[in-house]
């Protein structure tokens, strides 16, 4: 589900779980244990995440596969993923998220994660459309989007549940530029070069200072708004929200 080829001192994560990269329990762990992986390879100064394939960078939630789940296996789930969500926002290596196709709820949430996000020309569409299913944004991804474009610009992302096009992205700070389809991993693996060719010590602390005290508010309140998002999962209207979802998915 999660290939990883490197390219001098840049890590290229590749999601490949079919078109659409829909995630589930297995690929929250593998994910993880790559991010372990270049964590602990010396050679490695930063990480691209892009898909390989061109239609979606991820659709979100495996929402059939999720469906069923018990309560309990649904929250081994959902806090799996925002554990991820964490790792990925505060690891300690400069990341890019390469999107050359739809990156959508949860795939929206993985690439907000990152540190600069490069997105392809065309009709590639990115939001979280989580209000619609009848469940709030996951804590850390709100947190995540309102400390990166700011309090007006994330309510009407977080509220009107929409999806938007490059232009649009790039007017509202979500992502930080625009490529020819066939660009944009190489433009990524370039910016991810030369913004890792200095001190790296020097970038952990500016990182560190840029998302430590979101972290600290996140980490303050997950429980409780996890269990929320949770109960919220098996209430009467999401769970006809999510069988008209499965429909189409």
């Amino acid at each position: 589900m999660i290939q990883i080829e490197y390219q001098d001192i840049v890590a290229v994560i590749k999601l490949n779980r079919g078109i659409t990269n829909a995630i589930n329990l297995e690929l929250v762990n593998e994910f993880s244990q790559k991010l372990r992986e270049i964590k602990d390879n010396e050679n490695v100064h930063s990480t691209v995440i892009c898909s390989s394939n061109e239609k979606f960078f991820s659709i979100g939630f495996d929402i059939p596969s999720l469906f069923n789940l018990s309560r309990e296996e649904f929250s081994t789930f959902f806090k799996s993923f925002n554990k991820l969500c964490l790792d990925l926002y505060s690891f300690p290596l400069l990341t890019i998220a390469a999107i050359t196709g739809h990156a959508t709820a949860g795939g929206c949430i993985l690439a907000l994660c990152c540190d600069y996000r490069y997105i392809a020309e065309g009709r590639k569409l990115m939001g979280l459309n989580e209000i619609k299913l009848g469940v709030p944004i996951p804590y850390p991804a709100d947190c995540i989007l309102r400390h990166l474009v700011g309090t007006q610009k994330a309510r009407l992302i977080t509220d009107s549940g929409d999806f938007y096009q490059p232009a649009q992205l790039l007017q509202m700070g979500m992502v930080d530029g625009i490529f020819p389809i066939d660009k944009v991993l190489a433009k990524s693996i370039e910016e991810a070069r030369l913004l890792s060719s200095s001190s790296l010590s020097s970038f952990r602390m500016i990182k560190r200072n840029r998302t430590e005290m979101v972290i600290e508010q996140i980490l303050k309140h997950l429980d409780e708004r996890e269990e929320f998002f949770i109960d919220s999962w098996y209430s009467k209207e999401c769970r006809e929200n999510l069988k008209e979802a499965i429909k189409r998915f």
